[in-house]
């Protein structure tokens, strides 16, 4: 996760998935891009389109750039982002950006994005998350499905950054950092398994 902030102003959220080297790469060319006056960046985007924009431009300059060299190890460009925020008073928006630089917007029917290893925590978001769900259910539901998926995928592990972010506050209050052994979200990850147990224990047994 990499947060871009000026409370007040803009608050945009960027989370990676795929080649550390390759969103690595696009993180430090927008950064880079955001130092510099006069030149499109985050700084001075008017809209959350024009942000995903912007990622999308830096997505394909590396991949233009690396390319080549991957292809002689029969390696491809791989690195998709979630992009959301606010930029003024226009609404938060929220985007899913594909590592080809294509994007697609989050709209009355997306209730949700999912980047990288999504299979294993995917029927949890999907049974609980509504356009109705609260921030707080659904965080709950988000660590949920990340210790899901740490039981089933081992290349899937700590630590979790979660930012909840409240319409039209323009700065960020709610952020959490979960490590190994965090206190929270072991407790989380053992009830969730003993409830899960325990409706499993009360299923009607099959009429042979």
């Amino acid at each position: 996760m990499t947060v871009f902030e000026r409370a007040g102003e803009r608050v945009i959220v960027l989370l990676s998935s795929g080649n550390l080297a390759g969103t690595q790469a696009v993180i430090s060319r927008l950064t880079q891009r955001n130092a510099k006056s006069g030149i499109p960046n985050l700084w001075n985007a008017e809209s959350m389109f024009d942000a995903a924009m912007l990622v999308s431009d830096a997505m394909r300059e590396v991949d233009q750039r690396d390319s080549p060299h991957l292809a002689a190890s029969h390696i491809r460009f791989n690195a998709s982002f979630i992009l959301g925020g606010q930029i003024g008073t226009e609404s938060q928006r929220l985007f899913r950006i594909y590592a080809e630089g294509t994007f697609i917007e989050a709209s009355t029917v997306t209730a949700y994005f999912q980047t990288g290893e999504t299979k294993y925590g995917k029927p949890i978001i999907d049974r609980v998350i509504t356009r109705s769900t609260s921030l707080n259910n659904a965080a709950k539901c988000v660590l949920v499905s990340f210790d899901s998926t740490m039981c089933s995928n081992l290349s899937v592990g700590m630590p979790i950054d979660l930012l909840c972010y409240q319409r039209d506050s323009l700065k960020v209050t709610m952020l959490r950092h979960f490590d190994v052994g965090d206190t929270y979200f072991t407790a989380l990850g053992e009830q969730w398994t003993k409830g899960t147990r325990q409706v499993f224990d009360h299923l009607p047994n099959l009429d042979w």
